[in-house]
């Protein structure tokens, strides 16, 4: 990138804002369902986590109360709360949304944003949506600039284009001023973040990184409405996002702005049928198929797998950690568990990543025999591939491949499928049938409010 084009007459924020100004996406049918898809998923996966220890300590750590819902409990917040809270909910199972080009989990950071700043703004059903396309639409874009090398650099992509993609939303659902959304997005550059050291040992700061990105783009943007000002170049230029985030100056911004506000690619983000990182899900349905079977697991002598290069250092390194995994949430990255809970428990559900089934022998046995081999080829990160090759202690082998990630933009989970998703997260989290089924009406009629409000969602 020149250094002209690093600060240009026009820089990328102010395109953005210009898009997301003429930008009417809530008119559109495709946004309606993907919105209505995106905010069921979300809110049954806050429910089934609530009262889960790391929602209990965030809440413990949050001071002051306000008009906002924190999803499943009774206590409401101010709009920063609630967005850390439900941020921290919506991600923290791994049984979150995910776009197949990053990957990037963008209803886990738009949802919770979207919700404290309608709440706490009151703002109408259709102003919601429009939020949650514009911000969600931005996060997944953002993927194109430089593929991987955010991750590769050692930082977290939903933590990073999270803080943008909230401030796009919040910044579309309140009609903030080209000015405005300029300086949002100047000033939540200096609040971006998020390491992946959690992979080292399980740890829960991983499950924190949407919550944060969703409270700092909120607080940006009231910022920016008051005045406060952030740099223009905020993400080309040379101490930007990208050369922070991705130790680049040559981002793909072309990529990025093509046809922007008019052309809608978050519409193919994909829901998740099992509760652990996106990329061990083909993997898990090549292990059900072998599975059924019917094979003894304890005849298993050897499982080779192909693996894309660009997620060895996640879900396969190091070997030895992998297929021993220190605790439930370390098992959720790791495709060597992934595997053998498949073939000796038959799915990977939430209770499949609990603490105490992640030590079980027979689990951890299979574990201990999956290898893997570099594929060159591998289409990551445009699609998402699975393949398994089990070989037995009488000699046969039997092979599995899946080219695509169930759930995704060709194999979509349909409405009744998130439909049983979510009442089985419901009832994970305690809420019963018929609670259930009013939460449900309620979602399904959200964007055609005059007022957005989520009490039907409190304990």
């Amino acid at each position: 990138m020149s250094k002209e084009s690093r600060n240009p007459e026009v820089s990328i924020s102010q395109r953005l804002a210009r898009g997301i100004l003429a930008a009417e996406p809530q008119k559109t049918a495709g946004a309606r369902e993907v919105g209505r898809r995106m905010l069921l998923d979300i809110v049954g996966i806050c429910i089934a986590a609530r009262d889960q220890n790391y929602v209990e300590a965030a809440m413990a750590a949050i001071d002051g109360d306000g008009p906002c819902t924190v999803l499943g409990h009774g206590r409401r917040m101010g709009a920063e709360g609630a967005a850390f809270v439900n941020g921290i909910a919506a991600h923290g199972e791994d049984f979150d949304d995910t776009f197949e080009g990053g990957p990037v989990h963008a209803g886990v950071v738009i949802v919770p944003a979207l919700l404290a700043a309608a709440e706490r703004h009151g703002l109408s059903g259709q102003d919601f949506l429009r939020g949650l396309a514009v911000g969600s639409e931005l996060m997944c874009r953002l993927c194109a600039v430089a593929p991987t090398k955010v991750h590769k650099a050692g930082f977290h992509p939903t933590a990073v284009f999270g803080v943008m993609g909230a401030v796009a939303g919040i910044g579309a659902a309140l009609r903030l001023t080209e000015r405005q959304l300029v300086d949002a997005f100047g000033i939540a550059g200096s609040m971006a973040s998020g390491i992946i050291e959690y992979l080292s040992d399980g740890s829960w700061t991983k499950r924190m990184h949407p919550g944060w990105a969703a409270q700092s783009g909120y607080r940006a943007v009231r910022l920016a409405l008051e005045g406060f000002k952030g740099p223009r170049t905020v993400f080309e230029g040379t101490h930007g996002l990208f050369h922070g985030f991705a130790n680049t100056l040559d981002g793909d911004f072309d990529a990025m702005m093509a046809d922007f506000g008019q052309k809608w690619i978050w519409e193919t983000i994909a829901f998740k049928p099992y509760a652990c990182g996106t990329m061990c899900h083909p993997y898990i349905d090549c292990a059900r198929e072998f599975g059924k079977l019917g094979i003894d697991p304890a005849s298993i002598v050897s499982i080779e797998c192909e693996a894309a290069e660009g997620v060895l250092h996640r879900l396969w390194e190091p070997l030895d950690q992998k297929r021993s995994p220190p605790n439930g949430y370390a098992a959720k990255f790791s495709v060597p568990y992934a595997i053998a809970v498949a073939i000796v428990r038959g799915d990977a559900g939430l209770r499949e990543y609990d603490d105490v089934i992640v030590k079980d022998a027979a689990i951890l046995g299979v574990a201990s025999k999956v290898s893997y081999v570099v594929d060159p080829q591998n289409p990551y990160p445009r699609q998402f591939t699975g393949h398994v090759r089990v070989k037995l202690d009488d000699g046969k082998v039997h092979e599995f491949r899946q080219g695509y990630f169930k759930g995704g933009a060709e194999h979509p989970l349909s409405d009744e499928d998130l439909t049983r998703k979510f009442q089985a997260n419901c009832a994970y989290g305690g809420l019963g049938e018929a609670e259930a089924r009013a939460l449900l009406a309620h979602i399904d009629g959200a964007f055609e409010r005059p007022t957005v409000d989520f009490a039907q969602a409190r304990r």
